[in-house]
C-alpha cells in the first residue's frame, strides 16, 4: 500500500475530477507515483482498463516500467519502442492490436514520443494515458499522436516541471486548452522545499578565460577547476554536445587529473555508451554502480552526460552540476533537478522525525551547487536569466515556461 504524500494525493484527487489536464511538478516532488497512484484507481474497474505511460527516452521508459510494477501486479504489459526490455516489446501496430486484443485484463503500455504514433496507428482504445516530461510532446513529430489521444483518449493528463508554450497558433504548444486542457496542479518548488522533499539550488558564475588555447583544453581548466572550487565528491558535467566529452577525454589529461585528486569518472552518451574508468560497461552495470556510490559518502566520482540524465531518471546522491556550456530553459531547469534532491542521510533523518522540515541549516546537504560558465557579457546575461528561473521556481512557486515565439 502506497502512503502518498499530502501534496501528491490533491494531485490524485485533481484527476478524480477532471479527465484531462496538465500537472507542472518540480523535480523531486514524486509525480510518478500519482500517475501510479492513479493506474491503481483505475485498474480497480470491473471493466479491463488500458493504460498508456509515455516517456521521452527507452531508459526513462524501462525506469518507470519498474517503478509503476512495484506496486501494480496482475497486469498485461507491452513495451512499444526499439528498445530493450524483459516484458513482451514490438513497434508494429498489428502485434499491438493482437497483444491488446488477447490480453483480457487490465493493460499497461509504455512508450517513448518517438513510437506513440505506433499506438495510435494499432487502433486500439487507450482509456488513460499519462505523458511524463510532456514538454516533449510539443516537438512537432510528436504533437500529431499527443493531439490523437487527446481527443479520443477517455483520460489523459500531462506531467512537467517547465512546460512548453507558443506565442503563435502556427507552433504545438502547452497553451493549447483542447489539446492540453488547463494546469490542475501545481507541486511548487517551494512548498516542497519547507515539507523536506527537495533543497534549493545554489547559482555560481565561473569565470572562463577565452585565450588562445583549443577549446577542449579551455573545457578542461574550466572542469578542473570548477571541481577544485566546489568542495564537494560526487559532481554531474553537462556538455552541449558529445564531441565535447570524446575531446575533453581524448585530447586532453581530464581523466587522469580528475583520477589524480582521488575522483572515479563516469562517462553516459548514446554515442559512447557507458563507461566506468575507461572501462565500457552495459547500462545496467553503470546505474548499479551510480546507484551504490551515490549512497557511499567516502566515494567521489564525476559524471559526464550528454542529454541521458536531464529529464526524469532517478538519479540520487548528486552534490554539485557543472555546465560546459549554456542550454535552453528547460535543459538548465531540469538539470538543476538532478542536484536538488536529499542527502540520503537526510532523508532517513526526516523520516524518524530527527530532523525539522525545511531548517537546512541542520541538513547534511543544505542546497545543490550549480555552476555555470561565463565567457563574456552574453554569458554574464545568461547566468542572469538561469537567476530569474531559479527565483521564479524556487522563490515565487512558478513554474519555468518556456515560449516558442517563432
Amino acid at each position: 500500500m502506497i502512503s502518498f504524500r499530502p501534496h501528491q494525493q490533491e494531485c490524485l484527487d485533481e484527476t478524480a475530477i477532471h479527465s484531462k489536464g496538465i500537472i507542472c511538478a518540480t523535480t523531486g516532488s514524486g509525480k510518478t507515483l500519482v500517475g501510479i497512484g492513479d493506474t491503481m484507481r483505475e485498474f480497480e474497474k470491473e471493466t479491463p482498463q488500458i493504460v498508456v505511460v509515455v516517456a521521452p527516452r527507452i531508459l526513462l521508459a524501462n525506469q518507470l516500467s519498474s517503478e509503476y510494477l512495484e506496486h501494480i501486479k496482475n497486469v498485461a504489459v507491452l513495451h512499444v519502442h526499439s528498445g530493450e526490455t524483459h516484458h513482451f516489446s514490438t513497434t508494429k501496430p498489428a502485434e499491438i492490436y493482437n497483444w491488446s486484443y488477447r490480453a483480457y485484463k487490465h493493460q499497461l503500455i509504455f512508450t517513448t514520443y518517438h513510437s506513440l504514433h505506433k499506438i495510435a496507428e494499432s487502433g486500439i482504445k487507450v482509456d488513460t494515458i499519462h505523458f511524463d516530461e510532456a514538454h516533449n510532446s510539443t516537438q512537432r513529430n510528436f504533437y500529431i499522436p499527443t493531439e490523437h489521444f487527446s481527443q479520443h483518449a477517455e483520460r489523459c493528463y500531462f506531467y512537467t516541471a517547465t512546460p512548453k508554450y507558443s506565442a503563435t497558433p502556427n507552433k504545438p504548444g502547452m497553451n493549447n486548452i483542447q489539446v492540453y486542457g488547463n494546469i490542475i496542479a501545481n507541486i511548487d518548488a517551494p512548498r516542497m522545499v519547507k515539507e523536506g522533499y527537495i533543497i534549493p539550488p545554489k547559482i555560481v558564475a565561473k569565470q572562463v578565460s577565452l585565450d588562445s588555447m583549443n577549446v577542449f583544453e579551455r573545457d578542461r581548466n574550466h572542469l578542473l577547476e570548477s571541481i577544485d572550487d566546489s568542495g564537494v565528491s560526487k559532481i554531474l558535467i553537462c556538455a552541449k554536445a558529445t564531441k565535447q566529452i570524446i575531446g575533453l577525454m581524448s585530447q586532453t589529461d581530464f581523466c587522469q587529473e580528475v583520477t589524480e585528486r582521488g575522483y572515479s569518472w563516469m562517462v553516459i552518451t548514446s554515442k559512447t555508451g557507458a563507461i566506468i574508468d575507461g572501462k565500457k560497461v552495459n547500462r545496467e552495470e553503470f546505474f548499479e554502480t551510480l546507484h551504490k556510490w551515490s549512497l557511499d559518502d567516502s566515494k567521489k566520482f564525476v559524471l559526464l552526460h550528454y542529454s541521458i540524465l536531464s529529464e526524469g531518471i532517478n538519479v540520487s546522491g548528486l552534490e554539485a552540476v557543472i555546465f560546459m556550456r549554456s542550454m535552453d530553459v528547460i535543459g538548465i531547469t531540469q538539470t538543476i533537478g538532478r542536484v536538488v534532491r536529499l542527502h540520503h542521510k537526510d532523508s532517513a533523518r526526516l523520516r524518524i522525525g530527527d530532523l525539522t522540515p525545511g531548517q537546512l541549516g541542520d541538513y547534511h546537504k543544505s542546497y545543490g551547487l550549480v555552476i555555470i560558465p561565463t565567457f563574456n557579457s552574453v554569458g554574464i546575461s545568461t547566468v542572469k536569466k538561469i537567476q530569474n528561473v531559479v527565483d521564479t521556481v524556487f522563490k515565487n512557486g512558478e513554474p519555468a515556461i518556456s515560449i516558442t515565439k517563432r
